[in-house]
C-alpha cells in the first residue's frame, strides 16, 4: 500500500482465533495443496489499494506467472485502504481469506495468532528463499511470540528528514552537519531557540512511539504482552522534550499539529526540521524557493544507528488448498526482478539483497524524486520497524494524549507514561480475549 497512511491493525481480527483454530485441517485433498507439492490449482491474490494506479503492472505480473506455471490460475483482487483490516477479519472468520494476501506486520500479527498464515521459517518450500531478502526485511515480518516470519518481504519505505540550512546557519550551527543523535538534536534545538529569541523552533511535533524506539527505549517485553516505554530511559526522553517545549524548541502548535500542519509550518520556515517526501520538494520549489535552495536532507536522529522503516509483505493462507502455488506466486511477486520493477513505478524500495546497490538507488539523477530516493535508500541499511506490531491506533492516541499532558505540565513525565502504559496494557489484554 504505497500511500503514506498505513492502516493499523484493529482488535477485530483477534476474534477470528476462536472461530478458526478449531476449523478443518490445512490444505485439502488436492495433491498440489501441500506446501512442498507441485504448483497447481486456482489461487486468489489480494492487494491493498493498488488497482487504481498499477492495474497494468499487476495484470502483466499475473500473466507472466501463469505463463511460467501453466497449471496455476491466479485471480487478482484489490481492496480499498478504508477498513482493510476489517475486511481481512471478515474474510478470515468466513474462511475466505485469499491464498496470497498483502499485509503489513500489524495486520499479519492477528491473522498469524489465529493460525491463518504460514510460518515461512517452518515451511521448507518458503524458507529456502529467505536468503534472497535482506535480513532487516525478513526480520521485519517476524512476529513477537510466534517464532517466525509470516510474510514474504515485499517493499520497504522510509522517510527522510528535511532541514532548513538557512535557519541552521542563522543560529551559528553548521548546516552541513545536521544532528544525528538525540543529544545533538536537543543541543541544536536549544541553540536555535536562544539565538532566535524563541521565534524559531526546531521541531513541529511531539514524540511518537518511533521516537522512543530511536532513543533506545525498550518499548515492550519480549513476548509483546506488556508495554515498557515508561522505563527510566523513556521518562528521560519525555523530560527532555518537556524542557525543549518550555524553551521554545518545539513549535507552539506542536501539541495539536497534524502532519499536514507540521509540513505547513516547515514550509513557512517557522520550524527547522520536519519529515517529508519527494512530492514536498516540488511544493517547496514552487511556493518557497528560498527554502528549496537551502534544503538539507538527512535521516531522523537516533541513538541506535538504525533508522525507522515501514515493511510490507505477502502472507500465504495456511489453509489454502493450493499452498505450493500460493508460495510460488508470493515468491514470484517479491523476487528481485519484480520488486525492482515495481519500485521503479512507485516511490518504494525493494527488500531483496543487492537491489539498493543499483545506480537507480545510489546515484542522484538531478530530479527531485532522485534526490529523495537516493537519500532515503541510504537510510534503509540496518533500518528497523520501531512501531510494535500490537500497537493499535487507539494505543498510539493514548500515548500522544499523555505526552501532551506532560508537555503542558499537567502530569509529570513519569506519571504520564505510567498512565499511557497502563491504559495500553488494558487495551492489549482486551484485544486478546476471544
Amino acid at each position: 500500500m504505497p500511500p503514506s497512511r498505513r492502516a493499523a491493525a484493529v482488535t477485530a481480527p483477534l476474534l477470528v482465533s476462536a472461530l478458526l483454530l478449531s476449523a478443518c485441517g490445512s490444505g485439502g485433498d488436492d495433491p498440489g495443496g501441500g506446501a512442498d507439492g507441485r504448483a497447481k490449482g486456482s489461487i486468489t491474490f489480494q492487494t491493498w489499494n493498488l488497482r487504481g494506479k498499477f492495474k497494468d503492472y499487476f495484470d502483466g505480473l499475473v500473466r507472466d506467472f501463469e505463463n511460467e506455471h501453466p497449471d496455476v490460475d491466479v485471480k487478482w483482487l484489490d481492496q480499498p485502504a478504508e477498513n482493510y483490516a476489517d475486511k481481512l477479519s471478515a474474510d478470515a472468520a468466513a474462511g475466505t481469506l485469499p491464498d496470497v494476501v498483502n499485509v503489513s506486520p500489524d495486520l499479519s500479527y492477528p491473522l498469524a495468532k489465529a493460525g491463518m498464515l504460514l510460518n515461512l521459517d517452518r515451511t521448507p518450500a518458503a524458507a529456502k528463499f529467505k536468503g534472497e531478502y535482506t535480513a532487516e526485511a525478513w526480520q521485519g515480518n517476524t512476529l513477537p511470540g510466534l517464532d517466525g516470519s509470516y510474510a514474504f518481504p515485499w517493499y520497504l519505505n522510509t522517510g527522510p528528514l528535511f532541514y532548513n540550512k538557512a535557519l541552521f546557519r542563522q543560529s551559528g550551527l553548521d548546516p552541513e552537519k545536521p544532528p544525528k543523535t538525540y543529544d545533538e538534536l536537543f543541543a541544536a534545538a536549544r541553540t536555535m531557540a536562544e539565538k532566535s529569541g524563541g521565534k524559531t523552533a526546531t521541531l513541529a511535533g511531539t514524540p511518537a512511539v518511533e521516537d522512543f524506539g530511536r532513543y533506545g527505549v525498550r518499548l515492550m517485553n519480549e513476548d509483546a504482552t506488556r508495554f515498557t516505554y515508561n522505563e527510566p530511559k523513556g521518562v528521560e526522553l519525555l523530560t527532555r522534550y518537556k524542557e525543549l517545549h518550555d524553551r521554545g524548541g518545539l513549535d507552539p502548535q506542536a501539541l495539536t499539529n497534524t502532519p499536514e500542519k507540521a509540513g505547513q509550518r516547515f514550509l513557512e520556515q517557522k520550524v527547522a526540521m520536519n519529515p517529508g517526501g519527494a512530492n514536498d520538494l516540488g511544493t517547496f520549489r514552487k511556493s518557497a524557493p528560498g527554502l528549496y535552495r537551502n534544503l538539507g536532507i538527512t535521516d531522523a536522529p537516533n541513538n541506535n544507528g538504525k533508522p525507522n522503516m515501514y515493511v510490507m509483505g505477502l502472507g500465504v493462507n495456511s489453509r489454502s488448498k493450493h499452498k505450493a502455488a500460493a508460495i510460488a506466486f508470493a515468491h514470484f511477486v517479491t523476487d528481485r526482478k519484480h520488486q525492482e520493477a515495481f519500485a521503479h513505478k512507485v516511490a518504494v524500495f525493494p527488500s531483496t539483497k543487492g537491489s539498493l546497490e543499483d545506480p537507480y538507488w545510489t546515484k542522484d539523477d538531478g530530479t527531485d524524486e532522485g534526490r529523495v530516493r537516493v537519500a532515503s535508500a541510504k537510510m534503509l541499511k540496518g533500518a528497523v520497524n520501531y512501531t510494535p506490531v500490537v500497537m493499535s491506533d487507539e494505543m498510539k492516541v493514548v500515548l500522544k494524549n499523555e505526552v501532551a499532558k506532560a508537555l503542558q505540565g499537567k502530569k509529570s513525565p513519569q506519571r504520564a507514561l505510567d498512565d499511557a502504559v497502563a491504559r495500553s496494557d488494558k487495551l492489549l489484554a482486551q484485544s486478546r480475549q476471544p
